[in-house]
This record gives structure tokens, C-alpha cells and sequence, in this order.
């Protein structure tokens, strides 16, 4: 249907029929935030840590739809959609991380897991796919697609606004967020909005355009026909599987193939084929699809006004712009002390930071790395994790404190043939039974009571106690007390890489890898 602009009497029928539209919420999880760097890591991405408040982004926009299905009496002013279970697409090796913070958001989130990354629109077209497959004799849903790494400032807002883009979608157009822009920036896609759909501020998409500089983005604001590209979209499934297969045929018929052949693991996640996903092209949402809205008459697209706080977070200005500040315009998070200073932001892990005489800094203090950087230059750390990348540094893949299912473990220590650790296990944790072809290592228990498996022995040590695995060994920790086990793990050998282990037996999921299979795969 081309025409949104209905009579009354129609626009009433539609809306009624939207009481039995089922939405799918799709949250697309792959970014890496490079420019919230150092504290943003390759295992740790933007969408995975708490910028603001105890939640994470991706928490967050999980939740963030609560209002769109609530079912408040005596209100007939919109429809009651039927609210499918979240999809959430993400790397695979990102699968534990994901899930430790989906387990504290309601409704059941699934995965989808990608062997590796391919941009936006395979992830979608992956999401419509299973969105089909749940329903196979039901309606058509209307998946509403969102990254896990914005802020909303103005929920009640977002959900109008999707109320109003979902109305369009289960009509068979391709809709978009828009946000009218408050100032010229560089660091967004716009939109050219065109002639007005329906009666609520609603357009006809006209053309994406790329981030411009700052002369064509003064224009663009100025021209009041471009809105920045929120990267929001409200599609039915079916409409943008013959949008891409008409545009981006290699991309569809790969992620057809890569999920008919996917498997499911015990914990309910899907694991998509590697082998046809390798094949798939890595393309944008924008650039595979909305590119061709208002050329290719077949695509019917439509942009919806969003007014109400959008960020995507891009970087750590953006952090400061969208945090409570104290009178002289600083924000301060952890051991932070600002003398003398203004319009500045600073972020502690741990240790303190002293701000004295600077304006418009930004400083962010972890374990590992501290960033200083002027406060209009925050989107070139991006070149910075590019160049550590380049030299193998680890501080760009993850933080020296590490996360794991049964606990956490930071590296304290290191020298040229040494590592020195300290490894927390929580009660009932249970490290995987393993072996390292390159180490050995000695454990000193500090705290609590571990079980220790060294070969074909099994044996508790208690405070003070200490063992030694040798190299080749196959071995396992484990926490059967109620408090948390913590232990100093010293490591030696020729190759202290996260990579040098085979692991036999895992509780958490994780399959077998062989040495040197990859980084960041320890315990």
C-alpha cells in the first residue's frame, strides 16, 4: 500500500487491526565502540557496560519497549500490540557476556549468534528469518529494530513515536526514526525527508545521505529537509526479506543458508552456520536497502520525527553532554576531583584523578590505560585503538580485570617469563578442566576453600594452602564453598598467551579449543 495518507474511516479500520499485530523487538548487539575507548574493549563493548546508572546500554534497550506493550486500563487511544519474545544478535564470542546481562532483563531474549561480524543488514535478515520461522502459519510480525548501544532521555516519546512508525510498517512500507537535528553534526547520516505522510509529522524518504562536513551539515540544518539517521527501523519481516533479496540477493540467499543449517546450543542460543556465513557480504542497513528508498519505486519508505533525547553515545563527549554536571559544567565519575577546571569530563576505575586548570578535557582512568584527550577531538580515538591494534596491543581487546561466567580474574603482574594473577570464583563456580602446552602454574588459595583436580587427583586446599600444576597437565578449579574463592595464580613458561589452552570439559557452554586457537579464551 503507497498511500498513507488514508481517509478516516480507513485509518480507523487499520488501527483497529493493529490490535493484532504482533511486534518483534530485534536488538542488533555486534558494535565495538571503539571511540569510548579505554573503556569500551573488543570483549567489553560499548553495549556491555554502564555508561549511566547501574544498567548497560543493552539493558537498557531491552526494557526501553516495556511501555510500547503495556496494557493499562480503560485506554483505547492506541493499539495493543502482541509483543513477541526480543531477538538479540551478537557475535559469538561475545555469547557469555551478552547473556550475563540479558539474564537480568524479563521476557526471554534470544540469541543469535554470528561466527563473524557482517554489519547491520545480515543481521537483520537473519532476525527476519527467525521471526518467520517462530511463526510459521501466524501473522506477518513487524520487527522493530534497534542497536543495544543508544539513549533514550524521553521514553514516553520513543514509544509514541513507535507506535506511530509500526502503524506504517504493517502496512508494507520500511520505516525509520528520524531526528530533527538540534545543530549541524558531522558525526551522524541524515535523512532528506519529503512530502508529508498522514497527519502527525510523518514524510516520505527521499534519500539517505552520508555524514557530511561541516559546511553541508550547516545546510542541511538550515534547509529544515534533513533529519539525523537514528538508526531505528520498523519493517514486517516479509517486506524487508524482498528488500534485500531484490537488492543485496548474495546477502539474502547466505543468510538463508547460514540458517537453515544453524544449531541450537543447551542454553537456547543459535549458532549460525560459519561455513555459508563466511560468504555473506558485510553491508549496512543503510547501504544495502534505504540507500535505494525513493529511487526504486517497488520500496516504499517512510521517516517518523523523533523528538526525544536520542544519543547513539558515539564517543566520550557525548557521555559528557548527556550526564548530570556540577556548576562549572564537569562531570566526574568515581575518584574524580576537579580544581579550577570546567566544561571537562573524568572517569575513574580505581585510582584517583586530579583535574586542575583545564577546560574541555577529557580523562578516563582504567587499570590498564589513561586517556586524555580534548574534549572536541574524542572521535580520533578511534585512530588510536586502530594504531594499538596494529601493534597487537591488549589493551584494546579486553581489560586487565576480566569477566568470566564463574568469576573474574585480573592480572596483577607480569614479566618476560612470568604472569602473576588474582582469580575470584565465585560459590559453585567451576573453572573448565583443561591443559596449557606452554605453562605451568602454582596457585596460593588466600580466601576460602578450592577443589582442585590435577590429573587423576582430587583434593580441597583451604587458606594458605598451595598446589602446582605442570605443564601438560590437565587440571580444573573449583569453588564448593558458600563465600567466594580467591586465589594468586603465578604462571611460568615460554608463551603466557590467553590462548594457550585445550579445553576438555566446560559447564558454561564454552566448546573445546586447541592451543594457540585464539585470543581471549582463557579458564
Amino acid at each position: 500500500m503507497n498511500d498513507f495518507a488514508l481517509p478516516v474511516t480507513q485509518q480507523a479500520l487499520a488501527h483497529e487491526a493493529l490490535a493484532y499485530c504482533t511486534v518483534q523487538p530485534v536488538i542488533l548487539a555486534g558494535g565495538s565502540g571503539t571511540r569510548l575507548w579505554p573503556l569500551s574493549r573488543e570483549q567489553s563493548p560499548k553495549q556491555l557496560i554502564s555508561l549511566f546508572g547501574d544498567e548497560s546500554l543493552l539493558e537498557s534497550t531491552v526494557h526501553r519497549l516495556d511501555r510500547l506493550f503495556a496494557r493499562e486500563p480503560n485506554t483505547h487511544a492506541a493499539p495493543r500490540f502482541e509483543r513477541a519474545a526480543p531477538i538479540v544478535v551478537c557475535g559469538a564470542e561475545l555469547r557469555l557476556a551478552t547473556v550475563e546481562r540479558l539474564e537480568r532483563c524479563d521476557g526471554g531474549p534470544r540469541l543469535l549468534l554470528e561466527p563473524s561480524p557482517r554489519n547491520t543488514a545480515p543481521a537483520l535478515t537473519l532476525a527476519a528469518l527467525a521471526a518467520q520461522a517462530d511463526m510459521p502459519d501466524g501473522p506477518d510480525p513487524v520487527l522493530i529494530v534497534m542497536p543495544a548501544d543508544h539513549m533514550i532521555a524521553d521514553n514516553a516519546a520513543f514509544v509514541a513515536a513507535l507506535a506511530q512508525a509500526v502503524f506504517h510498517a504493517a502496512q508494507g512500507a520500511i520505516v525509520t526514526l528520524g531526528v530533527p537535528p538540534e545543530r549541524p553534526e558531522t558525526g551522524y547520516g541524515y535523512i532528506r525527508t519529503g512530502v508529508p505522510v498522514g497527519r502527525q509529522g510523518a514524510r516520505a524518504i527521499d534519500g539517505f545521505v552520508e555524514k557530511p562536513d561541516r559546511e553541508l551539515a550547516e545546510r542541511y540544518v538550515a534547509s529544515g529537509e534533513y533529519w539525523w539517521n537514528s538508526g531505528i527501523f520498523i519493517v514486517r519481516a516479509s517486506v524487508w526479506l524482498a528488500a534485500i533479496a531484490r537488492c543485496c540477493p548474495l546477502i539474502a540467499s547466505t543468510c538463508a543458508e547460514s540458517f537453515a543449517r544453524a544449531s541450537l546450543d543447551g542454553a537456547g542460543a543459535l549458532h549460525l552456520d560459519r561455513a555459508a556465513f563466511d560468504a555473506c557480504p558485510s553491508d549496512s542497513i543503510d547501504y544495502a536497502v534505504m540507500e535505494h528508498l525513493g529511487s526504486d519505486m517497488r520500496l516504499t519508505g517512510v521517516v517518523v520525527p523523533l523528538v526525544a533525547g536520542w544519543s547513539d553515545v558515539g564517543a566520550w563527549d557525548a557521555v559528557w553532554q548527556l550526564s548530570e554536571k556540577d556548576s562549572d559544567g564537569n562531570v566526574g565519575r568515581g575518584r574524580v576531583v576537579f580544581e579550577g577546571s570546567t566544561d571537562s569530563f573524568a572517569h575513574s576505575d580505581g585510582r584517583l584523578v586530579a583535574c586542575v586548570g583545564v577546560t574541555g578535557v577529557v580523562v578516563v582512568e582504567t587499570a590498564d590505560a589513561v586517556l586524555v584527550a580534548a574534549k572536541e577531538r574524542v572521535q580520533e580515538v578511534r585512530a588510536i585503538v586502530g594504531r594499538l591494534k596494529a601493534e597487537h596491543g591488549a589493551e584494546v581487546h579486553e581489560h586487565r580485570k576480566v569477566q568470566r561466567p564463574w568469576g573474574f580474574y585480573d592480572s596483577i603482574d607480569r614479566g618476560e617469563r612470568f604472569q602473576v594473577k588474582r582469580i575470584v570464583v565465585q560459590p559453585g563456580g567451576r573453572l573448565s578442566l583443561q591443559m596449557h602446552f606452554h605453562r605451568a602454574e602454582h596457585w596460593v588459595v588466600v580466601r576460602g576453600t578450592a577443589r582442585v583436580t590435577r590429573g587423576e587427583e582430587s583434593f580441597l586446599l583451604s587458606e594458605n594452602q598451595s598446589t602446582y600444576i605442570p605443564l601438560g597437565v590437565t587440571h580444573r578449579l573449583e569453588n564448593p564453598g558458600k563465600t567466594p574463592l580467591e586465589i594468586i595464580e603465578v604462571q611460568s613458561g615460554g608463551y603466557l598467551g590467553e590462548d594457550d589452552i585445550v579445553r576438555f570439559d566446560d559447564q558454561y557452554g564454552r566448546g573445546q579449543e586447541t592451543g594457540k586457537a585464539g585470543p581471549g579464551i582463557s579458564s
